[in-house]
């Protein structure tokens, strides 16, 4: 077999289907974000850089470049040095994880939590675990769950079950049709982040705890966003104690990377001795732990930077669809703009870089079904005024020049 002409023949596929993702080069400018240095070859091979306006951070609050963030990870790195030395078992652990564990237990009033090095990976390892290790498991998942949390299920060898997307009932009827005696567990998210709606969490709730089911929140696009101390949705409605796991990351609102979870005392010390992905994994380098424990401080006790931010994608939402643009619905900090078509997404976004300096990806198959490819825009409090005036005009040229569906 030509396995290198394989490989070629499937990349081109991803080509002709408008679905192939280059990688921008971009130099975060710290102080100056959302503005970024994109550093590409130009026509003749020379190098080249300009100036471009990001519009698609997950660094939803823009505490990347927070003062004490940054400050709390130039102090790390001169006391404890750069990498962790180890698997958290083996020389691993040091006074950030513990600090920042700690903290993350006091944000969800859970007894413990514990850090992984992604959420992809706080996802796959906590819910594998979970399905491989209950007696007779079934795991009900919500059909438009994340591919991690996916995965992880898959790989549990659990029993799977997929309910409606946000439909209690439709979850009732599976619960109603599973043995008594059988563990279950029900996984869902708090913010869909591609279509920017919230799940219903009480109704999930109710169900589950009638048919004696676990429940998962996955919390990653609300975690530093809503609740009164930024612990994500289940903390803004009240809910936080019916949820059994509540898993967050450090690489979205709270600007770093990593990810965790939320639990009981002996759920965690379950996981953290049973799991594979956490036991042999080096641990989360301690200048991140040390970063992440700045920003969690921070965002529990400031909400500054969550009212600028849903002032501004409040306003996002409103100038786009006064402009025709065709905002999704969203009650959410995101704000989706539905195209339809892989091709027509790419060059939009192509013409957003190459035309008015504006960075957005094409949010195409598989991270959503075919037929929704979309631009996914994601305001922060640190877009000014003029940088959405300037997003407007952009997207309303291209879309009357392109002839593309506007908003009804």
């Amino acid at each position: 077999m030509n396995y290198d002409a394989f490989f070629a023949e499937k990349l081109a596929q991803l080509c002709a289907e408008g679905r192939y993702r280059v990688f921008a080069n971009l130099e975060r400018s710290a102080g100056s974000f959302p503005k970024a240095i994109l550093r590409h070859e130009g026509p003749a091979g020379e190098f080249v850089a300009r100036e471009v306006t990001i519009w698609c951070s997950n660094d939803y609050l823009g505490m990347g470049q927070h003062p004490s963030v940054l400050a709390a990870m130039h102090e790390s790195i001169d006391r404890v040095g750069a990498g962790a030395g180890g698997t958290r078992n083996i020389s691993g652990t040091c006074v950030y994880h513990v600090e920042l564990e700690q903290e993350l237990a006091a944000l969800h009033a859970k007894d413990a939590a514990l850090l992984f090095t992604s959420g992809y990976v706080a996802n796959e390892t906590t819910l594998s675990t979970l399905g491989k290790h209950l007696p007779d498991c079934v795991i009900f998942s919500d059909a438009l769950n994340h591919a991690s949390m996916i995965q992880g299920i898959i790989n549990s060898g659990a029993e799977k079950r997929v309910f409606r997307h946000n439909d209690a009932a439709h979850l009732r009827e599976l619960l109603a049709q599973v043995e008594p005696g059988r563990a279950k567990l029900v996984a869902f998210e708090s913010v869909y982040s591609m279509d920017g709606d919230i799940s219903p969490i009480k109704e999930i709730c109710d169900v589950a705890a009638e048919f004696g089911a676990m429940t998962y929140l996955d919390e990653v696009h609300a975690v530093g966003m809503y609740g009164p101390t930024g612990a994500g949705v289940a903390e803004q409605a009240g809910l936080a104690h019916r949820i059994d796991v509540i898993e967050g990351t450090l690489g979205k609102a709270f600007g770093l990377v990593g990810g965790y979870i939320a639990a009981s005392k002996h759920l965690v010390d379950f996981i953290r001795s049973y799991a594979p992905g956490f036991i042999f994994t080096t641990a989360m380098c301690p200048v991140v732990a040390a970063g992440a424990l700045a920003s969690v401080r921070h965002l529990r006790n400031s909400n500054v930077e969550r009212d600028g931010q849903q002032r501004m994608a409040a306003e996002t939402k409103r100038r786009l669809l006064a402009a025709g643009i065709p905002v999704m619905d969203s009650n959410t900090h995101i704000v989706p703009v539905m195209v339809g078509d892989p091709v027509q997404t790419k060059r939009i976004t192509d013409e957003l870089l190459e035309r008015h300096n504006i960075y957005v990806q094409p949010i195409n198959y598989p991270t959503v079904p075919r037929g929704t490819e979309r631009l996914r825009l994601t305001p922060s409090p640190l877009h000014t005024t003029e940088d959405l005036d300037h997003l407007v005009a952009s997207l309303t040229e291209i879309w009357g020049r392109l002839q593309l569906r506007k908003a009804a």
